[in-house]
């Protein structure tokens, strides 16, 4: 049981966190740079690859992906571990797959972003574990 809650735990700090960086990408001007000439250099600035896609909708669609993509992970981990945690108990490909991807959440967060939300990952990473170990081994 316990390894039920620690999974629903991480996975639940997973998918707030995706889902808040998702509203704040696409609902606010937060992840803006402060330098607005930045902003409209971005924008007016497309990649090598192909000249119709700017600087500025890269950052966008890049944030945007990167929101959806962590609430994909904990909305799916929460429902999995809600509902059929039996079946994820028993996956090891499920579970590692999740272990490997918080904590390269986690590291990217420790080496680029800032304090609250490497600590929020690793907290989330830490119930992971915690409930992988207790899983494997038949624990509570």
């Amino acid at each position: 049981m316990m390894a039920q809650y620690l999974w629903t735990t991480g996975s639940g700090i997973i998918a707030l966190m995706g889902l808040l960086h998702l509203r704040i990408t696409l609902g606010t001007n937060k992840l803006f740079p402060r330098n607005e000439k930045l902003i409209t250099d971005m924008e007016s600035t497309s990649l090598q690859m192909t000249p119709r896609l700017t600087m500025w909708k890269s950052w966008i669609g890049f944030n945007a992906t990167h929101g959806s993509g962590a609430a994909f992970i904990g909305i799916t981990n929460f429902y999995l571990a809600l509902n059929h945690f039996a079946f994820l108990k028993s996956s090891q490909f499920l579970l590692l797959l999740t272990l490997l991807a918080v904590g390269f959440y986690a590291w990217v967060a420790w080496k680029y972003w800032f304090k609250v939300v490497t600590i929020l990952l690793l907290i989330a990473w830490a119930c992971f574990i915690g409930a992988y170990v207790l899983a494997i081994n038949g624990g509570l």
